[in-house]
């Protein structure tokens, strides 16, 4: 007789992996959560998690780490990707002015290796919490025949809100206004394949002397960095935040310009922030153009931020870290100087 286990897929192993996960997961739930894990929808109560709220808009995000899971496979370490894949999606829905209310996972593998999975989603569980928003529920598939042995893939989905006369659009940004640049942990959730390829044949235990100590294992699996309590110190401060990119897949050439309104453009100076060294050496090592480089990598800025030119002392008093790296001009596009 055939069984399923047979077919490489273990119901009694799925059910375990969801025992393991579920305390993680309930500990992102605040009392706004009216249905959860285990539920076949999530339900969370928008009148209680936006209390005093009049004209909610609801902002929703959904993405993945990438291969940015082969390099956790290949140093056989998941608990930074379940933080990356929150982070990003985090910062995608904070560009338009929105604080995160929930999260959705989606885990899938050829087999579904229960402690790998709990490690995993322990890191998303770790990273809502830091957002303040609930872990409402989420997937995990295993599937052989789609996926090959020994891989798997993360994705997810942010729903955050805010008020529509907060909703930031870039609408009101104009030539003169200032760019800034809040800085990177490094590669974040972009550009792995070009850096696998540099990197593979080197072995991810290699500690190159620009890294400081640090292994090419440790500055790739560097966590996505969260900017939600940059921004929200900076709107505590009073700043007024025209609009904001995230610097995600296309670099600074291809996200900073879906921020900006018709008729503007950014010229942005290179040299007026810290570039992480492993950027450094992949440029290097891998022999990748400036220009390449800018379009696949951050290149150490993970957010951009556009302000009035005399709110700049103000950011800058707030976030001593952030960089002025640029301003808004007339035309199209960015300008790299």
């Amino acid at each position: 007789m055939s069984s399923y286990a047979q077919s490489g897929v273990d119901l009694d192993n799925a059910g375990r992996t969801k025992r393991m996960i579920e305390e993680a997961v309930r500990s992102t739930h605040s009392p706004a959560v009216l249905a959860g894990m285990g539920a076949f929808g999530g339900a969370l109560d928008l009148s209680a998690a936006v209390a005093g709220g009049t004209a909610p808009v609801l902002v929703a995000s959904t993405d993945g780490v990438g291969t940015k899971t082969l390099i956790a496979r290949a140093l056989d370490r998941f608990d930074t990707v379940g933080q990356d894949l929150v982070n990003h999606c985090v910062n995608d829905v904070l560009v338009q002015g929105a604080r995160p209310l929930f999260f959705m996972d989606y885990i899938a593998s050829a087999h579904l290796d229960a402690e790998e999975i709990a490690e995993i989603v322990t890191g998303v569980a770790l990273a809502c919490r830091d957002a303040g928003c609930a872990l409402l529920g989420g997937e995990t598939a295993e599937m052989p025949g789609v996926y090959r042995p020994d891989t798997f893939d993360l994705a997810g989905t942010m729903v955050g809100v805010v008020e529509r006369d907060r909703l930031i659009t870039g609408s009101t940004i104009v030539p003169g206004d200032a760019i800034i640049g809040l800085r990177s942990t490094g590669l974040h959730t972009n550009g792995y394949s070009l850096a696998r390829r540099v990197c593979e044949p080197l072995g991810y235990a290699t500690q190159p002397p620009e890294l400081g100590g640090a292994s090419l294992g440790d500055a790739l699996l560097a966590v996505h960095r969260s900017y939600l309590g940059d921004v929200q110190t900076l709107w505590n401060g009073g700043v007024t935040i025209k609009g904001m990119a995230h610097i995600t897949g296309g670099g600074l050439i291809e996200n900073v310009p879906r921020s900006l309104p018709a008729g503007t453009a950014a010229r942005i100076h290179r040299g007026n922030w810290p570039v992480p060294p492993i950027f450094t050496f992949l440029l290097e090592k891998g022999e990748v153009a400036d220009d390449e480089a800018y379009r696949v990598f951050n290149m150490g800025v993970g957010m951009v931020l556009f302000v009035a030119a005399t709110e700049v002392e103000q950011v800058q008093a707030l976030l001593p870290e952030a960089d002025m790296i640029g301003e808004v001009v007339a035309g199209h596009g960015v300008e790299l100087a």
